[in-house]
């Protein structure tokens, strides 16, 4: 593991946020959003359209361009007990993962009768979520988008409305299985990405699938004990070669959010970064040592959350404990539909 074990407990990743600083709908346009620079022990109030200003030439971006699923369905078990299900990920064409919230826990063996048509077996129970057989020949990841809904984080008090069909997706969304946006990419529209291209930014593209495990508690104060959610991705030969290109030539490499991150340190672990798929489970605390990015674009993340200690580690502890600071400060708005970040790697411990 190229991490070095540090004391660390939960309370660490603590902070008290203001509940009205939870954004519950996204601004009228993607870049008028904030951002808050973070690097070399400074702090720097911008707005996000200002980002081609803090790039150079030969800098590269790296985007996750996976694409949310309609992963939300209600139903009634056949006890007839009213249930919802938010799909994890899928697991082939015909079984899936899933959290299933119900007054009591079905049974494997049970059966489901989903968005008043999908008669889905429960296969078995795996830790907190269920193996979920789905009928017919008909694919999976077909038949959640046709039957489901959009499914917005548990901290947006609101039900999924026609414009979050939109701005709940990237504008480079292109392959289906995330149950969750990758959220640091939607400030990004197209005037934006043209204005980083004209500059000389070269952009590339990878797949992480982001699973409902994100919104996950971390539950052991000892963060050794912590069993990190699996997220399937992939990385294109492209992508390697535009990484190879930009280091040859001294330009930096952008993580647009911390999905893009992980899926560059996982495909990293052995030293270079290898082209393929892969499923990674890497938890990043404090003490890791980065082999890919020189800056990170992420949003600001939740209280005691793996996203917290990933930017903790990525960008310094008491870096990241004074920009939320200032953050809540300055009355920025948090989380999915919040402002972002744009930190600068801290290799010090």
């Amino acid at each position: 593991m190229n991490q070095t074990i540090m004391p660390l407990s939960l309370a660490d990743f603590d902070y008290d946020l203001p509940p009205e600083l939870i954004a519950q709908s996204p601004l009228a346009q993607r870049t008028a959003s904030r951002l808050l620079v973070v690097g070399d022990g400074h702090l720097e109030d911008r707005c996000f359209a200002d980002l081609p200003g803090l790039l150079r030439t030969g800098d590269l971006l790296v985007f996750n361009d996976t694409r949310v699923l309609h992963a939300r369905l209600h139903g009634v078990k056949d006890s007839g007990g009213g249930i919802e299900v938010l799909i994890e990920r899928p697991i082939g064409r015909h079984e899936a993962l899933a959290q299933v919230r119900a007054s009591h826990a079905p049974k494997p063996g049970s059966r489901l009768l989903l968005g008043d048509t999908l008669d889905v077996e429960v296969v078995a129970r795996e830790g907190e979520f269920f193996l979920l057989r789905f009928p017919g020949p008909d694919d999976l990841v077909d038949l959640i988008e046709k039957h489901g809904k959009l499914p917005l984080p548990p901290y947006i008090q609101r039900r999924a409305e026609d414009g979050d069909e939109a701005r709940y997706q990237t504008v480079y969304a292109r392959k289906r299985g995330s149950v969750a946006a990758p959220t640091a990419g939607l400030h990004f529209d197209a005037a934006l990405l043209e204005a980083l291209r004209i500059k000389g930014v070269a952009l590339a593209w990878l797949t992480l699938h982001v699973g409902a495990g994100t919104f996950q508690p971390v539950r052991e104060d000892n963060l050794a004990h912590h069993q990190m959610h699996r997220e399937r991705y992939v990385i294109p030969a492209d992508t390697v070669s535009a990484l190879t290109t930009v280091r040859a030539r001294g330009g930096r490499i952008i993580a647009v959010g911390t999905t893009s991150l992980r899926a560059l340190e996982a495909a990293a672990q052995e030293g270079e970064i290898i082209a393929g798929r892969g499923e990674t489970e890497l938890f990043i605390l404090p003490g890791f040592r980065f082999r890919t990015a020189d800056a990170l674009i992420t949003n600001f993340h939740l209280p005691k959350s793996t996203l917290l200690m990933l930017v903790s580690a990525f960008g310094g502890m008491e870096d990241m404990r004074r920009a939320y600071a200032h953050a809540m400060a300055a009355r920025y708005r948090f989380f999915s539909y919040g402002d972002a970040m744009f930190i600068l790697r801290n290799d010090t411990l």
